[in-house]
């Protein structure tokens, strides 16, 4: 939820910055994310909030960031709406980073859960792997991870910035799929993407090979209750950054 103190500091901020776009691309740049996880994490959760789309105001953030993203810097979808929306958002829960000074959504990924008999495919991952290949995921408890979306002033920054957003991101998706009692997550994911994760702790298995999908990207999945344990027992900074409440089951 949005804590007051936002708009309280994004007015202050607009005094010394009355361009928008300046403020953010001087304050989101220069976020302190500390030498070790534990501190980089402290960082994350002082200066962002992690938050699930329960509104349609903060999904269309997130839609309007994944058309920066998406539409605008790579290419990959279109959209006249200024909004980057799809078929299977209707059946998916959204969870975004949102930068506290400048209240401004930084960050997006999507859980798209199963939607039986819901169109062609019940999910998007089904549209790029072979008759089958899905077979060993129980689908009625399993959901898709998808639309991973960084604001470039958060990307190529030198540091551990990029690992503290996507563990956010991790944060809401663990937090929903809890909720949902979730017991799998499938994804179409770039190796850049599996490979930061899996230093975090965060293990998806390959399904088959490596498909064409805006470049070579590897059909996965992952066992929810065990990367849960992996992360408590291997990486305790974050799991006690994504357990804050202490309400995460493990096994």
């Amino acid at each position: 939820m949005r804590d007051g103190s936002i708009f309280v500091n994004y007015a202050c901020s607009r005094e010394n910055y009355p361009n928008t776009s300046q403020m953010i691309a001087q304050k989101l740049p220069n976020t302190n994310w500390g030498p070790t996880p534990a501190e980089a994490l402290q960082a994350l959760y002082e200066k962002f909030s992690v938050e699930v789309a329960n509104t349609s105001q903060v999904a269309e953030e997130a839609y309007r960031l994944r058309y920066q993203v998406y539409c605008r810097e790579r290419g990959y979808e279109s959209s006249d709406t200024g909004l980057e929306i799809d078929e299977f958002d209707a059946q998916s829960r959204h969870i975004v980073i949102r930068h506290r000074l400048t209240g401004r959504v930084v960050a997006t990924v999507r859980l798209v859960l199963f939607g039986s008999g819901v169109g062609k495919y019940s999910l998007p991952i089904q549209q790029f792997c072979t008759p089958g290949m899905l077979d060993g995921l129980p689908l009625d408890a399993a959901a898709e991870i998808s639309r991973f979306a960084v604001a470039k002033e958060l990307r190529g920054i030198a540091g551990a910035s990029a690992t503290p957003i996507h563990i956010g991101l991790m944060r809401g998706i663990i937090r929903v799929s809890q909720e949902l009692g979730l017991t799998h997550w499938c994804a179409i994911m770039e190796r850049s993407l599996l490979r930061l994760l899996r230093a975090t702790a965060i293990h998806f298995h390959p399904i088959g090979p490596p498909v064409a999908h805006h470049g070579l990207r590897q059909p996965a999945y992952g066992v929810i209750g065990q990367i849960v344990s992996r992360v408590r027992s291997e990486q305790p900074a974050i799991w006690d950054f994504v357990n804050q409440d202490g309400l995460l089951t493990v096994g």
